[in-house]
């Protein structure tokens, strides 16, 4: 029988049996018996743990320079907390409420301190969270003017979308200083002639994409930020700046990275007018490996006054004993701008016109690092500098009460040692040790030096944390510094005394929405100068209380 043949009966068994199964008009359609099987595909989840209870502590205050510190000791903090059992099968969000997440601290204390420190943390949702910060901190010494006080607020955002999350922050800040550091008896200021205030106001907005959403091996990480920052005597400082950094991961052992910066400022008072930015790229790549990994970039950067510079980062590490060891090298090549924002913030008593140069610093190294177990770690670092333009103060041959920013070609020579112990959450212990031989110094206009003026040639800190019963916080902080050179009134060259600042906190919980604290600052009532002619603030004892809501 042929192919034809055989074709046509087959088509119209199929019509008649669809005629068939054809339902007559008035009729109910029935189904057959059957069974339904849904299979639905999920992935395992593990909820989400409560945000720790945590206990924010107050860094020791820089009794030279109470509102910005120049060396605040490191200060660990410990979060306890209860993990949730594994839900393979959590159907939704399974939704929990922080533990008192806002809080207020307040006291107050001698030399007339007044301490104000509170927290917002309980806004979120499901795709957003959010956290405000208010501060307040203010002093006033035994010297005639010797105060200070810091305010301040910041506000910070996540909001999270399908494949990237968006941040947000805004810093408003207040900084508030009397220049004390004159003769006294030669000088008689009334408070309006010596009094400064810098003034903050910064906003920030930034971008990344989330690799787990969609595996893509392509992340970046753009964002901009905004400022200003206004002081006494018509001065401010209005900058601009964005960043933009992209990584493509080619395999599981190299990544091809660039990045594109920039900031931008403009600096007036009555006498200047000054333009400050820097523009660049920095392409590149990292290495990934079993025992080795490293990075190789360079920037290509323009600067002030159209000068152009090639900053390397290159970097490579080795790792032996089964990561417990680690010995890597590197050189690393910057740009600061040295904006007025930055030199204030380093010494508050520096004048408002000065000239502004960019500082190129290069470091050569050579490092290890090493765990001990699983409660130790140390490491060591040997560093070869190379200063070009370095912003270094000198306080100038008027009253003295104010510093003249100086550049110094500059060398040197570092090493630095670091340990820490911990056992979990019971007890910390830790400290860095840093040394700095400075050698081939010059200052610009003025020719060769031996003196990098302000400049600590040793800094030491030290800190330490105990909770030795469970509702009680114990923090105790050291901080030395030495090797700093100044001038006198005559204008000789003169050591100062090395400078020794240590103190003690605690806080304990009378109740699970209330708590107690102490802190003492220079504990041992030394008197030493960071910047010549400012005695530091004596010995600071407050405290106060925490409410937790």
């Amino acid at each position: 029988m042929s192919i034809k043949h055989l074709f046509i009966p087959i088509l119209l068994f199929v019509a008649l049996g669809a005629r068939a199964q054809r339902p007559t008009p008035g009729s109910d359609t029935v189904l057959k018996g059957s069974t339904i099987e849904v299979i639905q595909a999920y992935t395992p989840k593990v909820k989400q743990s409560p945000k720790p209870e945590w206990i924010p502590q107050l860094p020791p205050v820089d009794t030279n320079r109470p509102a910005i510190s120049f060396e605040v000791p490191q200060q660990t903090l410990y979060f306890p907390y209860n993990s949730l059992p594994l839900n393979p099968l959590e159907l939704g969000r399974a939704p929990f409420v922080l533990p008192f997440p806002n809080y207020i601290k307040a006291g107050g204390g001698n030399m007339s301190t007044i301490f104000v420190d509170a927290g917002i943390g309980g806004i979120y949702g499901k795709n957003y969270e959010s956290a405000i910060h208010l501060h307040h901190l203010s002093q006033k010494g035994n010297i005639v003017n010797q105060q200070s006080s810091l305010s301040g607020l910041e506000a910070d955002g996540m909001l999270h979308k399908a494949k990237t999350d968006w941040h947000g922050a805004l810093i408003a800040q207040r900084n508030q200083y009397k220049y004390y550091g004159y003769d006294h008896q030669l000088h008689n200021y009334n408070e309006d002639t010596v009094n400064q205030v810098y003034t903050t106001i910064r906003g920030i907005i930034d971008l990344k994409n989330r690799t787990d959403s969609n595996g893509s091996r392509f992340t970046y990480h753009p964002s901009v930020n905004g400022s200003y920052y206004g002081a006494k005597l018509n001065t401010s400082e209005v900058s601009f700046g964005f960043d933009a950094p992209f990584n493509y991961m080619v395999d599981s052992s190299l990544d091809l990275q660039i990045a594109v910066r920039g900031a931008y400022s403009n600096f007036n008072n009555d006498t200047q007018a000054i333009s400050n930015s820097v523009t660049g790229a920095w392409p590149g790549l990292s290495l990934h490996g079993e025992h080795m990994a490293g990075h190789a970039l360079v920037g290509l950067v323009l600067g002030m006054d159209g000068s152009g510079y090639i900053l390397p980062d290159i970097a490579g590490e080795y790792k032996a004993g089964g990561n417990k060891f680690f010995i890597s090298a590197g050189w690393q090549a910057s740009l600061r701008r040295n904006t007025y924002e930055e030199l204030t913030t380093e010494n508050p008593y520096m004048r408002n016109i000065y000239t502004v140069l960019q500082t190129r610093r290069d470091e050569v190294y050579g490092q290890f690092r090493a765990r001990g177990g699983d409660h130790f770690t140390y490491s060591g670092r040997i560093s070869w500098w190379s200063f070009a333009d370095l912003a270094t103060f000198l306080n100038n041959n008027g009253d003295q009460k104010e510093f003249d920013v100086l550049y110094q070609d500059v060398k040197a020579i570092s090493f630095k040692a670091a340990a820490r112990y911990t056992v979990a959450d019971r007890w910390s212990v830790g400290g860095s040790a840093d040394f700095y031989s400075y050698y081939n110094i010059s200052t610009r206009f003025a020719g060769p030096s031996q003196y990098v003026w302000h400049e600590p040639a040793m800094r030491i800190k030290a800190d330490f944390t105990i909770t030795p019963v469970k509702k009680l916080t114990c923090n105790a902080y050291l901080s030395i510094l030495g090797g700093i050179q100044a001038r006198d009134v005559p204008g000789n060259v003169v050591d100062l005394p090395t400078i020794f600042d240590a103190g003690v906190s605690a806080e304990y919980q009378l109740i699970p929405r209330l708590s107690v604290f102490a802190q003492i600052n220079n504990l041992f009532n030394n008197k030493y100068q960071r910047w010549y002619g400012y005695d530091v603030y004596g010995l600071n004892i407050y405290g106060g209380l925490r409410l937790k809501f």
